[in-house]
Order: C-alpha cells, then structure tokens, then sequence
C-alpha cells in the first residue's frame, strides 16, 4: 500500500469513528428542534439531514481546530437541519406578517416609553385580545421568524436566533458581520429577566419546553409564549438597530422624550 493510500485509509477510518461515535448527537438535536415545530414536520427528516451535517463536519474537521468536533458538529447539524426546513417551509405567511405587525408594536412602544413593552400595552395597541395575542407568540415560538438580516417586510424567517455563516466575505462585510452578532448578543442581554432565561435554558442549556416549564414552575404553554415574547422583542429591537446603522444600542428600550417617559404605564 502506498503512503497516500495509507493515509486515505486512516482518514476514512477517522471519518467513520467521528461519525459512529456522535451519530446520537444527531437524533438529540433533532428531538430538541422538534419542540417548536408542528406535527407535520417528520423528525426522520431532520435525522436525515443530520447525519448529511455530520458526515460533512466529520469530513473538513481539523484537529488544530479551536473548538471541540462535539461543537463544530453541533453546528453544522443544525445548519443542516435548518436548511432542510427552509426547503420545506412549512410555515404560512400570515404567520410571518402577523409577527412582523406584533414586533412593530412592541418596537412603538418602547421608542416611546422608554421601558419593555407589556402584553397589555401590544395588545391594546393591536386592538385584539388576549388569546389572539398569545397564538401569535406561539406561532413566533415554533416558526422560523427571527431573520435578523432580512428587512421587515420580506416574507421568508430564517431560524431563530441563527446568523448566516458569512466566513468567505471579504473584510469590511466580516466586521458588519461581527457588529450585527455583538448587537444580538447585547439585545439578548437587554431581555426581561424571566425572557433572557428561557432564551438561555433552551439554547444554551438545550432543555426542551417542558423542562424548562419545571424550572420555571409554569406550564408548557407558558414557556412557550414567553419564548415567543422574547423572539418578537429582538426582533424588534433588532429591527430597530438595523434602521439607525447601529447608532442605538438593540439590548435595551429606545430613549423616549421625558414627557411620554413620565407618564403613567
């Protein structure tokens, strides 16, 4: 055997052990996306599109890398995922469009008081009542809706929460690109106390909605509209951001004139 043929073997062999060693990273994965969408998408399908993920991170993954493969493979199997419910974009529109007008409201009212818009102040402010508000976080929680690069009105989501892997730009849009995660992660910090743990618990800690109901002593219907609250928020916020070049920073309320500031909430 030759030595490239040699080497070839043992990288094959590599390939293999990362792929059969992490294969159930796949499936946990996919089991944790699986709590926020609907009953028609088949989690057979995420699997699938996981071990696509897998295999590739197994393939380009250097061991002089930063992170750990369990890292790097974690993100491109979500990558992948998501990109597989991008394909099927299940979610309808008017779920987008009704999103869009709840984190335009919710953006109003904070430029203007100056403070975290309440469920009552979007509501009345919307002019609809409170169990069409809280389908709506709903609906905000289990579909794609935070595209944080996308203007207001484009009709397609985009993961909650996931930035575009933008590595092979050139210098100036990796550093608009850097400035745009900065900003999600100060708007996240900016969140109400109970959003910013439900946001941690689930993406960082990857407990499903029911574990986190337990934390939280709330029901599962409950995490799921406050997930909902907190996507809308940033969206908001970040939306916000967005239009004034970054000049406002996203993870607190806009300053409103004193007046309305002072007024009774």
């Amino acid at each position: 055997m030759s030595v490239a043929s040699e080497y070839l073997q043992l990288q094959r062999e590599s390939t293999d052990e990362l792929v059969r060693r992490h294969a159930p990273l796949v499936r946990r994965i996919a089991y944790h996306l699986m709590g926020r969408l609907p009953s028609s998408v088949d989690v057979d399908d995420l699997v699938q599109a996981g071990m696509i993920g897998l295999l590739e991170a197994a393939r380009h993954y250097a061991t002089d890398r930063s992170a750990s493969f369990e890292t790097y493979a974690g993100i491109r199997i979500r990558g992948a995922m998501l990109d597989e419910l991008r394909r099927i974009d299940w979610t309808p529109r008017s779920v987008h469009r009704k999103a869009r007008e709840v984190a335009e409201a919710v953006r109003q009212i904070e430029h203007e008081t100056g403070a975290d818009a309440s469920d009552a102040e979007v509501i009345r402010r919307l002019g609809i009542d409170a169990a069409e508000y809280h389908q709506i976080l709903a609906d905000a929680a289990g579909a794609r809706l935070l595209s944080l690069t996308a203007p207001d009105d484009a009709d397609d989501g985009g993961a909650a929460l996931e930035v575009p892997d933008r590595s092979g730009l050139e210098p100036p849009a990796q550093a608009e690109d850097e400035r745009m995660r900065a900003a999600l992660v100060e708007a996240i910090g900016g969140l109400p106390e109970r959003e910013q743990l439900v946001m941690s618990l689930y993406y960082e800690q990857e407990l499903n909605l029911k574990e986190i109901g337990a934390v939280l002593g709330v029901t599962e219907s409950r995490v799921c509209q406050i997930h909902g609250q907190a996507l809308i928020r940033l969206r908001a916020r970040m939306s916000g951001w967005r239009e004034d070049g970054g000049a406002t920073a996203p993870g607190t309320p806009g300053r409103a004139p004193s007046a309305a500031r002072a007024a009774p909430r």
